[in-house]
Parts: C-alpha cells; sequence; structure tokens
C-alpha cells in the first residue's frame, strides 16, 4: 500500500509541485542511527535506506552546511532555493561506520551533535538505557510493548536525579543490571573517529550537551554549564570550534526562553529542535524545526513539502 500511494503521489506531480512551491525553505534533515544492509533495527535507517534518500536529495536539493543556512538567516535576506542540510544526533558509532562512507561517496556536508560525556565514556545515554531495557528478554512492566513512548514523556519531566533512579528502579524489577559501558549496538564515537570525520571537511561537530538532560528540568545555571562545558570539551578534544547546538528532545516544554537565550550569549551561531518544520525567512536561527522520516513515503513526504502544505492547511481550516 505505501509502495501503491508514493507511485500515486509522485504520478499525479504532487511532490514536484509542493517542492516547487516551497523552494525557498530549507530543509534541516534529522537523523539518529545507521545500520548496515538487512538489519531490521526498527530505530535505525539502513545503508540502502540512507543511499535512497541521499539519490534523492542529490536529485532534487543542494545539501548544505547547517552554518550556511544560520548564516542567510542572521542576514536577514530570502534564503537560497533548494537547500537541504543534514543534522545527526547524540554521536553513536554507527554514525562513523554506516554514515560517514556515504558522506564521502556524495560529498554532502553533515553536522554531528554529539553528548560529550558520552563520547569520552563516563556514561551512555539515558534514552537508550530506557529502549535497551525495553528490548530485554523479560522487560519491566511499565516498557511493554506499546508503553515506551508514554514513558519516555513522563521521564521527561523529572530531575535526572530522579529520572535515572526510576531507571535503576525498572531495571531491578525486571532483574536485569544496566551495563557500565554501552552496549555495540549504542556505543559511542571515539574522539580519534571525530577527529577523522572533521578532518574530512565534511563533518561538523556541535554540542548535544555534557549529559543529555532535558533542559526545562535544569535551573538556567545548570543548564548553562551543560550547553558551555559540552562545548569546552569538544573543542578541547577536536581543536576545532563549535558552532552549532542541538536540544536534547527538543519539543515544545522541554526548554524556557531562557535557555534559547543562553545558547545565543554563549556564542552559538544557531541551534536545531525535533519540532517537525520547513525553514522559512525569517525564522529564528535559534529554534530551528527538523524534519526526519525512515520509510521512503514519510522522507518524500516530509522533503517536498507537501507535510508542510497539509499542516498549513489544517490551520487555515482551523482558524
Amino acid at each position: 500500500m505505501k509502495r501503491l500511494a508514493l507511485h500515486a503521489f509522485r504520478s499525479s506531480g504532487v511532490f514536484a509541485l509542493t517542492r516547487a512551491l516551497s523552494a525557498r525553505m530549507a530543509r534541516i534533515l534529522m537523523y539518529h542511527n545507521f545500520s548496515g544492509p538487512g538489519a531490521t533495527d526498527v530505530d535505525a535507517l539502513t545503508v540502502d535506506g540512507i543511499r535512497r534518500q541521499f539519490t534523492y536529495l542529490r536529485s532534487h536539493f543542494r545539501v548544505v552546511p547547517l552554518l550556511r543556512i544560520a548564516e542567510q538567516l542572521a542576514s536577514g535576506r530570502e534564503l537560497e532555493p533548494g537547500m537541504a542540510a543534514l543534522t545527526i544526533d547524540d554521536g553513536r558509532r554507527n554514525c562513523y561506520e554506516f554514515l560517514f562512507p556515504l558522506l564521502k561517496e556524495f560529498e554532502f556536508p553533515a553536522t554531528f551533535f554529539v553528548v560529550s560525556s558520552f563520547i569520552q565514556g563516563e556514561d551512555w545515554i539515558w534514552t537508550d538505557k530506557v529502549i535497551w531495557l525495553s528490548e530485554q528478554p523479560n522487560p519491566p512492566a511499565e516498557l511493554a510493548r506499546g508503553n515506551v513512548e508514554a514513558i519516555f514523556g513522563a521521564l521527561n519531566q523529572l530531575r535526572p536525579e530522579a529520572r535515572n533512579a526510576q531507571i535503576e528502579s525498572m531495571a531491578k524489577r525486571a532483574g536485569v543490571n544496566i551495563p557500565r559501558a554501552a552496549p555495540a549496538k549504542y556505543a559511542p564515537c571515539s574522539w580519534s573517529e571525530l577527529r577523522e570525520m572533521t578532518n574530512s571537511g565534511l563533518v561538523e561537530i556541535g554540542s548535544h550537551t555534557v549529559t543529555h538532560p532535558i533542559l526545562s528540568t535544569l535551573t538556567d545555571e545548570e543548564s548553562w554549564y551543560e550547553l558551555s562545558e559540552s562545548r569546552r570539551q569538544i573543542e578541547e578534544a577536536l581543536c576545532k570550534k563549535v558552532r552549532c547546538f542541538c536540544f536534547p528532545n527538543g519539543t515544545s516544554g522541554d526548554y524556557r526562553p531562557s535557555q534559547v537565550q543562553q545558547i545565543a550569549n554563549a556564542g552559538y551561531q544557531c541551534s536545531v529542535l525535533a519540532e517537525s518544520g520547513l525553514v522559512g525567512s525569517g525564522e529564528d536561527r535559534y529554534q530551528l524545526p527538523r524534519i526526519g522520516g525512515r520509510s521512503e513515503i514519510l522522507f518524500r513526504q516530509r522533503v517536498d513539502g507537501a507535510v508542510h502544505f497539509q499542516q498549513a492547511l489544517r490551520a487555515w481550516r482551523r482558524s
């Protein structure tokens, strides 16, 4: 059915029309996990999937560094047509293993947002611990199939110490110990791998905080530490300027206006969210929306602007 729908949209010219109508809006694509050919991890885009998306982008868009979009927004001028930027969150090693070779093949620039304590091996990302727990043979009852998103919603409201205690409590009830180091599926890139990617001239490393907290659960003093210390650690390790920031989770309610201002005050040139949308001229470069989609039909609906116009039509009908 999905293939039939894709063929119908393509044949009718809907995607070409919405792409043309939204040409002056930039696309910022959001990725997290990647896997090898034939893998079945539903949370990862396979190498074949990456290749299909990159081929489509090369045919219809110009893939540019994220900072080019930010610089044009800062200048106040109209955005150049057909721009798309690639962003990858967290810093898992599967980005280096599966995505980086294709970035080199297609000569596409990308921005990797890394959690600095994760890269340094001090801990692994708490969201991955929850997913790991849900994948165990006897997961805690809270993480039964269909419940994971609701649990994330509840954990996102807690301060880090309470959140971590809840995760440990779930593990205890499931009778498992959370490994100190991330299992291979969730392992981080090393500093040397990040250095290799930046030295290619294709990859910019941005900050995704020190420990991946939901900023709205922190005081402003704590959030300042997260965004400034992560930047210091990355710059010290890579000897490269860190100019871009990514909000953990990054949806409405995950941060406060004062924290957006902190990012500007700290000297970052832009920051990105997980809120879905295209980037128009006049967009706040510190609250940039992004789009994503692993399935071919969803990817094309979003990248070609069909979803953008669907949402605009719904908003017009409600007004």
